[in-house]
Parts: structure tokens; C-alpha cells; sequence
């Protein structure tokens, strides 16, 4: 693959952003681009560093998301990790080193089995810690989720959103087959998901690995002058009701991470080191790709247990 051109990607995702669903040909109509270039602009990224998902409201579905930091003997870290990616309910693993030397996680649990939290995470370490995380904005106390909802679909609901949230630019012909259902069917299912607002919208997204370099941080407070200071790369924030602030940074190794480590220590109180491994990436891809069709019952009738894997 010819080499990788991080103004190239920004520019396919602020297309595919604006016209997430939309054919090539489409877009290059509506934008006045011209079309082969954006095709070879796409053939060269899509599905390897770009992808388009569907944004799934877990809340409505019954599932809590959480973060976790799990403390791991670095010469077990892939065999650990291997185990754990085969719990559907655990939607990423990485290596990471600081408060807790080991694997950062994140982690969805039914609403319905949080006591059995401590039990899934004492399958891979004795020493873990986590935290409820909820989505950030700036008026974020307002929006306080008041109630969980639960799985009431059919479990062709839970193959569908595997697929969208993978790669929502699949085919409905594709879909279709998977599913051994018509394409007007697929239409009315998907129209169902965005009808009830379990899934939100579609969105552009890169992969974590275009970076191969990461800093988590947990803070009491949110300080104004983190999310100005460090605006120029990509940052992401996440609410901890029970703590404050999730930060996560990402990096490539040509910045001197030693610098920007110790300027973003003055804003969290703890701080982790993560650096991004194409071999965990296949592990988190594996696991991903059929998460929500292992999660819930073939019957329909809720999840299984998160222990169970």
C-alpha cells in the first residue's frame, strides 16, 4: 500500500461524514469532485483506516458502558487479551502502562447484571478497577440518562446492528442475503432502528491505529484549558458519574510523547500510556464484528450472562 497521508484521511471522512450512506458517484455529483479520484482516495483507505458506523444508543437497549483498567504481567498481556476478546461484552482490550500496568478496556454490561461485574474482570486479573462512563457535552448534568431500556427485538435485530455498526455502507443487497430476508424487509428494519433512535446516526470514523501512540487520563476535574490547549489533536472525553473525566489523547510516535505526557499530567489526576499493536487490533476486529449476535439470546429474549464467556 502506498504510503499513508493523514491530510488524505481527513478529507474522505469529512466527505463520508457529510454523506455517510451516499454512492461514490453521488458524492462526486454533489461535491463537483471528480469521481475516480475520490474512488482511489477511497480503495486506498476505506475499511483499513476509514470506515463508516452506525452510532448505537446503548442506553436503549439496556446495556451500561464502563472503562477498565485491568493490572496484567506484561509476558501474559496477548494471552490475556485473547481470552478477553472472546467475551462479546468487552468491545475493546489494549496494552496500557501507568496507574495500572497491564490492558485498558471498554466494557458493556446489561442493566441487569452489574453485581457480576467483579466476577467477569476476576477471570483475567486480581487487581482491576473501573468506572461508569457516559458520553460528554458541555451541559452534560442536564442530560443525566433518568432509565435503561432492554432487548425486545428479534435476534435478526442483533446480526443487523453488528453489520451496520461495522461497516454501514454494506450493500442491502448483502444484508439481504445474510439475513435470508428481501431487500424491502432490510429497509423497513433499519428504518425501524433510526425510528426508535437505537441507532443515532451514521458517522466517519478512523481508526485508533492511524495513531500508534495513546494517553488516558482520569480527572475530578474538567479544566476549559485542556480541550483548547490540545485542540489540535484528536482527543476524546467521556463523563465517570462516580469519579469526573475520561480523557484519552492519540499521538504518532514522531511526537515526543515524553513532552506531552508530562503538560497533560498537570490536568488528570491519573494517568496511562497506551501504545496501539496491529495484533490487539485483530483481536478487537475479531471480536467486534459479531459482538451484538453473541451478547443477546438466539431466542430473542434478552442477554446472556456476561460470565458466561
Amino acid at each position: 500500500m502506498s504510503e499513508v497521508k493523514v491530510e488524505e484521511i481527513e478529507f474522505l471522512v469529512e466527505i463520508l461524514d457529510k454523506y455517510p450512506l451516499e454512492s461514490l458517484r453521488k458524492i462526486a455529483q454533489m461535491e463537483g469532485l471528480d469521481y475516480y479520484k475520490l474512488k482511489r482516495l477511497y480503495d486506498k483507505y476505506y475499511g483499513r483506516y476509514v470506515n463508516v458506523s452506525a452510532f448505537i444508543n446503548m442506553r436503549l437497549i439496556g446495556l451500561k458502558s464502563f472503562v477498565g483498567f485491568l493490572s496484567v504481567p506484561s509476558d501474559r498481556l496477548f494471552e490475556v487479551a485473547s481470552r478477553m476478546t472472546k467475551n462479546p461484552f468487552i468491545g475493546y482490550v489494549n496494552p496500557a502502562y501507568g496507574f495500572k500496568n497491564g490492558l485498558s478496556i471498554i466494557f458493556y454490561v446489561p442493566k441487569d447484571q452489574l453485581d457480576k461485574i467483579d466476577e467477569m474482570l476476576s477471570k483475567y486479573s486480581n487487581d482491576f478497577e473501573y468506572y461508569e462512563v457516559w458520553a460528554y457535552s458541555p451541559d452534560w448534568e442536564k442530560k443525566r440518562p433518568k432509565e435503561w431500556g432492554y432487548w425486545n427485538m428479534s435476534y435478526d435485530y442483533a446480526i443487523l446492528l453488528d453489520i451496520l455498526k461495522w461497516d454501514a455502507r454494506t450493500k442491502i443487497t448483502d444484508i439481504a442475503r445474510t439475513l435470508g430476508k428481501t431487500r424491502p424487509t432490510v429497509k423497513y428494519m433499519i428504518e425501524k432502528l433510526l425510528e426508535k433512535k437505537i441507532i443515532i446516526g451514521f458517522s466517519a470514523l478512523v481508526d485508533m491505529n492511524v495513531h500508534d501512540r495513546g494517553v488516558i487520563g482520569l480527572a475530578k476535574e474538567l479544566h476549559d484549558e485542556v480541550l483548547e490547549r490540545f485542540k489540535e489533536y484528536e482527543i476524546t472525553v467521556g463523563v465517570l458519574p462516580n469519579y469526573g473525566y475520561f480523557l484519552e489523547w492519540f499521538f504518532s510516535s514522531k511526537d515526543d510523547l515524553g513532552s506531552k505526557v508530562f503538560e497533560f499530567s498537570r490536568f488528570v489526576d491519573k494517568i496511562l500510556i497506551e501504545s496501539f499493536d496491529p495484533l490487539f487490533k485483530e483481536l478487537n476486529d475479531r471480536n467486534k464484528r459479531t459482538a451484538f449476535q453473541r451478547m443477546v439470546r438466539k431466542d430473542g429474549k434478552g442477554y446472556n450472562s456476561i460470565t458466561d464467556f
